[in-house]
Formats: C-alpha cells, sequence, structure tokens
C-alpha cells in the first residue's frame, strides 16, 4: 500500500449500530482500531444530534481517541438545514448550526468538516447560494484550521461539473471537496427527494470523481455489495483507486459501507481487502 494513501472509517459503515445504540459513539475510535486496524476516524452528527452544545462530549471524543492512537479527521454535518436554500432566513440559520458544528469538530481535533450543497433545483440559484454559505463557512473555519468539504451527495451537488465550478470560484484553500465513489444521482423520481425513489437522472460517477480530485481534501470509498471474489458488484474499485492515486490527492481514503446484503462487520472488512488490493497494484 502507498504510504500516502492510508484507510480510514467513517462511522456511516455502522450506521445501524449506532442508531440502535448497540455501538456508542466515544466507543468508535476503540472499534476501529480493535476491530479493523483501522488509525483514522470520521465520525456524522446525525448519531449525536442531541450533544451539539456540548463541549465535554467533544473533549471526550478526543481524548478517547487520543487514548486508542487513532486520528479523528472529518464531522460529517447532516441534519443542520440547507446551506443552498433561496430562502436567506432559512440560509441564516443553517449557517449558525454549521457554525456549532464547526466548534465540537474543532474540539474533537478533527482537520475538516463535511457539509451538503441542498437547497435549491435551479442552477444559477444554487450556484449562487451555494457561495455565498461556502465562502462564510470558510472564514470561519479558517479560525479553526479547518476545512470545509462538499460531499456529492445528491440534487445539484452530484452535479460534479457544476460543484467544482463553485469550487474553483471560490480560490480558498480551505474550501475543497470530498469525491465519493457513489452518490451521483442528481434527480429522483419523486421531485425534491434525495435519497428513496429510483434515479432518473444521474452523473458518470468515474468522470465526477476525477473532476472532483483536484480539489479533494477527503475521499470516501462507498461500498454497496461483492461478488464471490470480493470485488464490489456496482462500483469498479481498481478503476476509483486509480482515478486516486493518478491525482495529486495524498491522505486518507475512507471506507462507507452502505449496503444491506452483508453484515456492517462483514461489509467493512471486505471493503478494506478490496481497498488494500486496489491500492497494492501498480
Amino acid at each position: 500500500m502507498s504510504i500516502e494513501l492510508e484507510i480510514s472509517l467513517a462511522q456511516w459503515s455502522l450506521h445501524k449500530a449506532f442508531f440502535s445504540r448497540e455501538l456508542a459513539v466515544p466507543d468508535f475510535p476503540r472499534i476501529a482500531r480493535e476491530r479493523y486496524g483501522i488509525t483514522g476516524v470520521e465520525y456524522v452528527t446525525q448519531f449525536f444530534q442531541d450533544k451539539a452544545s456540548d463541549s465535554a462530549y467533544f473533549s471526550r471524543l478526543k481524548q478517547n481517541a487520543s487514548d486508542e492512537g487513532v486520528a479523528n479527521l472529518l464531522l460529517m454535518i447532516d441534519d443542520s438545514g440547507s446551506l443552498a436554500t433561496p430562502d436567506p432566513t432559512a440560509r441564516a440559520r443553517a449557517i449558525g448550526q454549521h457554525h456549532q458544528w464547526m466548534e465540537a469538530a474543532a474540539i474533537m481535533g478533527c482537520c475538516s468538516v463535511r457539509v451538503n450543497l441542498h437547497g435549491s433545483n435551479h442552477v444559477p440559484q444554487w450556484k449562487e447560494t451555494a457561495q455565498q454559505s461556502l465562502a462564510h463557512l470558510a472564514e470561519v473555519g479558517r479560525g479553526m484550521n479547518l476545512s470545509v468539504l462538499v460531499e456529492n451527495h445528491g440534487g445539484l451537488s452530484s452535479n460534479a461539473g457544476l460543484l467544482v465550478d463553485v469550487i474553483r470560484s471560490l480560490n480558498m484553500p480551505n474550501v475543497g471537496t470530498m469525491p465519493d465513489f457513489g452518490n451521483f444521482c442528481i434527480r429522483r423520481e419523486v421531485d425534491g427527494d434525495l435519497w428513496h425513489s429510483p434515479c432518473i437522472e444521474s452523473y458518470n460517477i468515474y468522470q465526477g470523481v476525477s473532476e472532483m480530485l483536484p480539489f479533494a481534501q477527503a475521499v470516501s470509498a462507498k461500498s454497496i455489495a461483492f461478488d464471490a471474489d470480493g470485488n464490489e458488484t456496482t462500483i469498479d474499485f481498481y478503476r476509483m483507486v486509480e482515478l486516486v492515486k493518478k491525482s495529486e490527492y495524498r491522505g486518507y481514503i475512507g471506507i462507507e459501507y452502505a449496503g444491506y446484503s452483508l453484515s456492517e462487520d462483514e461489509g467493512i472488512k471486505k471493503t478494506k481487502a478490496l481497498l488494500q488490493k486496489a491500492l497494492a497494484e501498480d
């Protein structure tokens, strides 16, 4: 494996266990290291939404990671308002909620937050509001040594060409992308739906990752299903990892198992094994 590309674990890979409280969030760094031999982790606010203002809780998460020799890399901010909504009052409220989570990420020792750019399906309007929100959050993040990263995560944010236009126009060093190997559905059958109805318009996943990589400060290796040989059946991991290796990105590739055919434990292990094989290829 390249010493410049390491494997991390996204908390969403264990979302069923965390939502059911089978696992406790403060134990995440230990679980990553003991079960999977992984020493970099990425958190998701959905699992501790009620802790947003609890600085002691985030100090504990930092200490627990330190005790395990694990790096808290990133905090994925969800359910905190729409940063690209045309409603200025709602957008201001969303920005304020993101401030709070950025403070949490800084306490945890993270280097980045991942944000979503939802709220409008009108391209010029979406680009304008996305630019305004990202510029504001980047200024806040600069004082916290935090980068603000946008993931292709449904709606117009999954149009990599448009997203890259926004990132490039800002030209701010702490604004970047978090390309996800999957999440390239732009429009679904039910108008306004981001996740559940059938996808009727999507972006080419390999083109999308390639376009986002020059601005990447994190990478998410989404996996859904595997064949008998351990290969992902919906995404060519070898092709994706080759794109990453040929880019200038150097850092972590985060495991995000999101399938249901395997247990979360087995899905994580298969994703890690496949990433290791792909990374080891010349």
